[in-house]
This record gives C-alpha cells, sequence and structure tokens, in this order.
C-alpha cells in the first residue's frame, strides 16, 4: 500500500517553516503543503527565517541553500545555534555533494533537490516531526525526573 503524505501525517499538527528566495516555488509549495493540512510560513531569505523563528515555534524547516543576503548554510548555522533540537530540511536546485556533507554535518536532517516529490517532501517531513516529538518527550521525561528527585517524591 502506498502511503500517501496527509496519511503518513495523520493527525500530527505540523508547523512548517519554508525558506526559499524563489517566491513563485515558495507560493507553490507552500499551498501544496497546505492543502494537506500543514500549517505554513513562507520567507525570502535567511533573515526572514533567523526573525521567524525569534518569533515563533515551528516543528520542521525546509531551507533553500542558495539565497542572496545570508545563505542556507549560514542561516543553518545560526538556527542550529539558537537550536540545536531544530529540525531542518534542506531542498535546493544546487545540490553538490560538498553542499550536502556540509549541511549534514551543520545538522540539517535530510538533503533533497529540486524538483522534489511532494511525496518525498512530506515523509521527510514526518520523520523529522517525529525525531523532534521524540527529542522533547525526552527532554520532559528528564525534567520530571529532575523534579522527583529534587522534591523527594
Amino acid at each position: 500500500m502506498i502511503k500517501t503524505g496527509a496519511h503518513l501525517l495523520g493527525n500530527l499538527e505540523c508547523r512548517i517553516l519554508l525558506v526559499d528566495d524563489e517566491e513563485t516555488f515558495l507560493e507553490a509549495l507552500s499551498q501544496r503543503l497546505e492543502i494537506r493540512g500543514l500549517t505554513v510560513c513562507s520567507v525570502a531569505s535567511g533573515e526572514e527565517a533567523l526573525a521567524q523563528v525569534e518569533e515563533q515555534n515551528f516543528d520542521v524547516i525546509v531551507l533553500d541553500l542558495c539565497m542572496p543576503g545570508i545563505d542556507g548554510i549560514e542561516t543553518l548555522k545560526h538556527l542550529k545555534e539558537e537550536d540545536p533540537d531544530a529540525e531542518i530540511i534542506i531542498l535546493t536546485g544546487h545540490a553538490s555533494v560538498t553542499s550536502g556533507i556540509k549541511a549534514m554535518k551543520l545538522g540539517a536532517e535530510d538533503f533533497l533537490t529540486k524538483p522534489v516529490d511532494i511525496g518525498v517532501l512530506l515523509e521527510t517531513i514526518t520523520v523529522a516531526k517525529e525525531k523532534k516529538m521524540l527529542v522533547l518527550e525526552k527532554k520532559s521525561q528528564e525534567e520530571i525526573r529532575k523534579i522527583i528527585i529534587n522534591k523527594g517524591w
């Protein structure tokens, strides 16, 4: 049985930040993800992405590499410095082995090339969202354990 992106995401609420300087692509991808039930915020630069992350939380960030101003690699570095647990997927039309390795070493969850199959992107988003949920659950359990130890219960 083939799973569609909507089926993969199930009832999970998923907040996505799309970062790409190609406005037509950004609008089209935003619409395709929103139709499938995701909440999407889209911005056209690394600077705007950093500002958005300061204002709100995202489950997954989909980031282009080649942008004017702060490029995708620099944006990735800043995002990971601010939130090491941020789930970031690189989606670029200018892929190279070198840029892919560099992005993964800096903490990108995955590296996809344009044009991307929407099913592949949704599956990658689902995996990233699940990973983030596990990290948050583990942190919550650690906090609860610390509270119990400190309170002596």
